[in-house]
C-alpha cells in the first residue's frame, strides 16, 4: 500500500468511523461515487437538511475527499481522484462499521 493510500486510509477512519457525522459523510460518499451532484440534489436524495449536507460537504473538501466544480448554488461535487483509486478502502471501512 503507498503512503498516500495509508494516509487516506487513517483519513477516512477518522472521517468516518471515529466522528459523529460519520454515517452522513459515508451516505454522500456514496451517492457521489454513483453521480456528481450538488448539495441540494444530496440534500433531497439523502432526505437531510440541506445545511447538514453542506456542513459534511465542507468537511470532506477541506480532507480532499471530494472536488467541486463550479460556484454557488449550483456547485457540483466529484470524488477526489485519490477517493476514485481507493475506493475499496472506502468499502473496507463501511464493512467494519457495520458489522459492529
Amino acid at each position: 500500500m503507498s503512503a498516500s493510500a495509508r494516509s487516506l486510509k487513517y483519513l477516512l477512519g477518522w472521517l468516518i468511523a471515529g466522528t459523529r457525522g460519520g454515517l452522513t459523510r459515508a451516505k454522500i460518499i456514496i451517492a457521489l461515487k454513483e453521480t456528481p451532484q450538488n448539495a441540494n440534489q444530496l440534500a433531497t436524495n439523502l432526505k437531510l437538511d440541506y445545511r447538514t449536507i453542506r456542513h459534511h460537504l465542507e468537511v470532506l473538501e477541506k480532507n480532499k475527499i471530494i472536488v467541486s466544480a463550479g460556484e454557488g448554488y449550483g456547485t457540483t461535487y466529484f470524488l477526489s481522484p485519490i477517493m476514485e483509486e481507493n475506493y475499496a478502502l472506502f468499502e473496507e471501512i463501511l464493512k467494519k462499521i457495520w458489522k459492529k
